[in-house]
């Protein structure tokens, strides 16, 4: 394994050698794929099973798939969780599928389209991994209408 520095400042494969816990906040904000589907709204049934729906949160950019206002998100969103490493596994049932985040808190690899494995912030969108152009906004889709609107993982 190489210990160069790519041109992200990140040291190569840091997430395969250093706990979660031991991640600095900008380690652990590039395991973020940049898919989007965290920012979806889901729907959990009396079992506890989680359907992810293509109604999006209101600051999901449906094009870069990035919060519009990632900082004050919680002014607008107030129930927007933090993801951490201290609040990854209570909320680890809602990730998808693919979330790096959940790849690596369940020891897997990650996929050849992560951003950190290709080194191209956009290989999310050119695998068709993530939402850029598939999501309806929570303000143009009524409540009781979201299953309407689920979506299978992966997608």
């Amino acid at each position: 394994m190489s210990n160069e520095i790519p041109r992200s400042g990140l040291a190569d494969r840091f997430w395969e050698t250093k706990p979660m816990a031991k991640l600095n906040q900008k380690e652990w904000e590039a395991l973020c794929d940049g898919c989007g589907k965290c920012c979806l709204n889901k729907l959990e049934d009396d079992d506890g099973t989680v359907a992810l729906t293509r109604v999006a949160c209101r600051l999901l950019d449906n094009t870069t798939c990035l919060c519009s206002n990632y900082k004050n998100r919680h002014q607008y969103v107030p129930e927007c969780i933090v993801l951490n490493p201290a609040t990854i596994e209570k909320n680890l049932y809602w990730l998808p599928l693919t979330c790096g985040y959940r790849l690596i808190y369940e020891g897997r690899d990650l996929y050849d389209w992560h951003p950190l494995i290709s080194g191209d912030p956009n290989s999310a969108h050119e695998a068709g991994i993530s939402m850029q152009g598939r999501t309806l906004s929570e303000v143009t889709v009524d409540e009781d209408d979201w299953d309407d609107h689920i979506i299978e993982e992966p997608y």
